[in-house]
């Protein structure tokens, strides 16, 4: 009776997981970059334009489109790979993160949707 009850609570827990898992959307923790970094070459070669609407991701595909959200929403395109600073996840051009009014806190959780 004892590993029933330890098998069915395992198996509840590990189709909870999924469940509560919505497809396709999340949060990041994430950063901006800027000046720098304006005019030198991306991970996939583009010109890097700190007032484009553009993101570094350490995984995801080159040209992966994300709607990230802080205090307003921006469509991004990843184009470069970072950050690689702490836990980051996300690193946004400057115009993009001054465009969801990331700017002021520099580092915060955004939540994403794929686009």
């Amino acid at each position: 009776m004892f590993i029933k009850s330890i098998a069915t609570a395992l198996a509840a827990a590990f189709i909870g997981s999924f469940a509560s898992a919505t497809p396709g959307r999340g949060s990041m923790l994430s950063s901006w970059y800027g000046g720098y970094f304006h005019g030198r070459t991306t991970a996939n070669g583009e010109t890097y334009n700190m007032y484009g609407h553009t993101a570094a991701h350490k995984t995801l595909p080159f040209g992966t489109k994300l709607q990230v959200c802080y205090r307003g929403c921006v469509d991004v395109r990843i184009n470069d790979r970072g950050p690689y600073i702490g836990n980051r996840e996300l690193d946004l051009s400057y115009g993009a993160a001054q465009a969801i009014g990331l700017i002021p806190s520099g580092v915060d959780y955004v939540s994403f949707t794929y686009i």
